[in-house]
């Protein structure tokens, strides 16, 4: 019997997943558990392994293309098999004879969608999937959100969600192409493969200055766009901004650092520093490393830091689990090996999930202060700029030349206070000014 290949839930809350690339070719004998595809989910790739042995055939599902977790994108056949005869796609022939008045379908809508429409007050009945005859996603209920999204279903056309939208990002007719996938669907190659055929040779003296290149939202950067926007609209951000002195911080980095040098231990970084410093804080700021779901706050017992890692294509955020727990030496080992495989795209899903905090330090792109978005379902996050000299008067009036750090907490209003974020920006202040009061 024909195994089914189906697209994998490796999320909670995970409803889509991109294909990566196909790791074995139709045609060719996969046995059980062996690496079959690459897929992108919530921003880190994910082998899936084969369900079972057998001859792959039928992929359906190609590079780039996003599919809905479940459905079936290719299969394994026993010698000498042939594929299940497929259920016809209403989207692949229209009906000859259409009602006039069609009387309108319920719509499937996953839980995550329908919250977000609720929680702004957006009928979720007027909302059209961004493929014909599938579920509701968050993803159209943010569109609908968004102010540049372009509500045009090409219905008649059979393509995958991501031809759709890679054609109507580009103005792109998908009733002008012919589909290379299975049964003729149109897939998102097939519109990249239109577009370079449009693109004309640029001139060589001088070019012009409305010429602009058209980056495909897909991936990571797709995951980026939908989760941000959410995040945004969604959470009452309030901010602290403080100002901190950080000689006694340089003072006991350099200290440490010598310590690690005799022993030909990593060194410790700042952002290892002040992970350990933050989750020593969170500890007495209980409301600080908690989320909210529906009607409830969960406040996590855990404390797991995320640290934003800048990437070419985005931002990713691996976490320190049980930061508050973990000594500086195996911190500053934790901090650099995930920052070295996330710039190397070899992080595991389980490597950027289950944060309850992030620090997000632009301290070395030289930013000296700035907003970070919350990124949810955690209640804060701690935006870090760099550190710079400035003159600062001193308790008596003399005027001193010190290292200044500008930290902004963003914290979800709806979980934490003012007051209890102002009283955790004073207790970090006081600990990153003097961290020997972290053993207080």
């Amino acid at each position: 019997m024909a195994i089914e290949v189906i697209m994998p839930k490796v999320d909670m809350d995970q409803e889509t997943g991109t294909v990566v690339e196909w790791c074995k070719a139709t045609g060719e004998q996969v046995n059980e558990g062996e690496i079959l595809l690459v897929i992108e989910t919530d921003k880190v790739a994910v082998d899936v392994e084969s369900p079972g042995s057998g001859v792959l055939d039928g992929i359906s599902a190609q590079p780039r293309d996003v599919v809905p977790i479940g459905k079936v994108i290719a299969y394994l056949l026993a010698e000498g098999e042939a594929i299940p005869e497929q259920i016809p796609d209403p989207e692949a022939e229209p009906q000859k004879k259409p009602s006039p008045v069609a009387a309108p379908i319920p719509q499937a809508v996953t839980p995550v969608a329908r919250n977000m429409a609720a929680a702004h007050g957006i009928d979720i009945n007027s909302i059209s999937p961004e493929v014909k005859d599938q579920r509701i996603t968050k993803a159209d209920v943010a569109a609908r959100l968004s102010s540049d999204y372009i509500s045009r279903i090409d219905g008649k056309v059979y393509a995958s969600p991501a031809a759709r939208r890679v054609a109507r990002e580009n103005q792109v007719e998908l009733a002008s192409l012919t589909g290379s996938g299975p049964q003729g669907r149109i897939q998102s190659a097939d519109v990249f493969a239109f577009l370079d055929q449009q693109v004309q040779p640029a001139p060589q003296k001088a070019a012009r200055m409305d010429e602009t290149e058209i980056v495909p939202v897909v991936g990571m950067r797709r995951t980026i766009a939908e989760r941000m926007t959410a995040n945004y609209v969604q959470i009452p951000h309030i901010r602290f901004t403080s100002r901190v002195e950080m000689r006694r911080f340089n003072e006991a980095r350099v200290t440490l650092n010598a310590l690690a040098e005799k022993s030909e231990a990593q060194k410790i970084s700042a952002t290892a520093m002040l992970v350990k410093l933050v989750a020593a804080t969170l500890a007495r700021h209980p409301f600080l490393n908690s989320s909210f779901r529906d009607d409830e706050i969960l406040i996590h017992h855990q404390i797991n830091i995320g640290v934003a890692v800048a990437l070419e294509q985005g931002l990713i955020v691996p976490v320190i689990k049980n930061a508050d727990f973990k000594g500086l030496a195996e911190i500053a080992d934790e901090v650099n090996d995930l920052a070295t495989r996330a710039r190397a795209g070899t992080l595991s899903n389980a490597d950027v999930k289950g944060g309850t905090f992030t620090i997000s330090n632009l301290g070395p792109f030289g930013i000296e202060q700035f907003d970070a978005i919350i990124n949810a379902p955690e209640a804060a996050i701690l935006a870090v700029g760099a550190t710079q000299y400035e003159v600062v008067p001193d308790e008596h009036g003399d005027i001193l030349s010190l290292p200044i750090m500008r930290m902004t907490l963003s914290t979800d209003h709806r979980v934490v206070d003012g007051a209890v974020a102002a009283l955790f920006m004073a207790d970090l202040k006081a600990v990153l000014e003097e961290p020997i009061l972290v053993a207080y």
